[in-house]
């Protein structure tokens, strides 16, 4: 289906793992009600596929375990194809990048071991796109060289099946928590299938809201310093980076947390992404349209995607409304954008 945006079809997708955990449903559901409200494709998460094979096995399925996973790729990618429903990417491939090959050698095997089986996930799955998230451990190499290094390694892992790798910025990252930082990894990575998954969130977040702040803003500026550093930040976006580059976005907002989160066992971003994302006019409160508005001006027309994680209950509602009222708010962000 799309949305219709200045005579351009934009194709719209929706993570598995967005559905709340209170609505309590399985993977084939999912499917359906994100097919019949007008959803092109989805972003499949790891640990969906890990429930799914764990119901269709009757036990836990170990996340090394790539045979038994493969084969549930092949059965949730026959329930995509029935419905006509595209399988986007594969996600969310983490703490890969900036293992050092003398210090953290048994590690970053291991992280390759890893690739190569989501690898074969994806072939089952029939989908080209892996997502990695940038690095949020804490022990990695601060060089973003040999970040970029890894990830060229890896492009090429995954340009022997054709396949395509998506970098995303997470806003709580150890060394690359910007888009500016994973555009210039990529850039010195110089793999043509190496392209950028940008995040509403993960940049507004990262570079205007903070969840461990009063305000819930940034406060080491005043707030008219901080609008001209946001401002300044999605003009060099609109001017750097080729709309081409740009794989796909995907679009959330946060809530303006009250208490602040200040004792949080992981770091407060994240914590505020795994628990506190709307969707778009829920109550969020980023200024998400503005990174829209910029994106779409660097001539990006591809898959528009929804990932949020909102842990609130929505009293009344149904999985399949809220799926319906995902595809209303990116319409409504596309339509603010003319």
């Amino acid at each position: 289906m799309g949305i219709q945006y200045q005579g351009h079809n934009i194709p719209i997708s929706f993570a598995s793992c967005s559905i709340p955990l209170y609505y309590n449903v399985r993977l084939p559901r999912t499917l359906e009600a994100i097919r019949n409200a007008g959803f092109d494709g989805i972003e499949i998460s790891m640990p969906d596929i890990l429930a799914y094979g764990s119901d269709l096995e009757g036990k836990t399925v170990r996340e090394d375990d790539y045979d038994t996973l493969s084969d549930v790729g092949g059965k949730i990618r026959i329930l995509s194809d029935q419905l006509g429903l595209q399988i986007l990417m594969l996600q969310p491939f983490s703490r890969f990048e900036g293992r050092s090959k003398d210090t953290h050698s048994q590690q970053r095997n291991k992280a390759f071991t890893r690739a190569r089986g989501w690898i074969r996930v994806m072939e089952s799955l029939g989908t080209d796109m892996l997502q990695v998230g940038s690095s949020d451990a804490e022990d990695i190499s601060p060089s973003l060289e040999e970040h970029a290094q890894d990830l060229q390694e890896l492009a090429d892992m995954l340009a022997e099946k054709g396949f395509r790798l998506a970098y995303e910025n997470w806003c709580w990252a150890t060394y690359a928590p910007a888009w500016k930082d994973d555009w210039e990894i990529s850039h010195m990575a110089d793999r043509k299938n190496i392209g950028l998954c940008l995040d509403t969130f993960q940049s507004a977040g990262g570079e205007y809201g903070d969840p461990s702040t009063d305000s819930g803003f940034i406060e080491h500026f005043s707030s008219t310093e901080l609008d001209s550093r946001w401002k300044h930040s999605l003009t060099e976006l609109e001017h750097t980076v080729p709309g081409d580059k740009i794989f796909l976005l995907q679009v959330s907002d946060a809530y303006k947390m009250k208490p602040p989160l200040r004792d949080t066992k992981e770091r407060a971003r994240s914590a505020w992404s795994h628990d506190y994302r709307p969707l778009p006019f829920k109550g969020g409160y980023l200024p998400i349209q503005s990174f829209l508005n910029a994106v779409l001006r660097t001539g990006f027309r591809g898959w528009l995607s929804v990932e949020v994680f909102d842990s609130k209950p929505k009293k009344g509602s149904s999985m399949e409304e809220y799926v319906e009222a995902a595809v209303q708010s990116l319409t409504r962000m596309l339509v603010a954008t003319e």
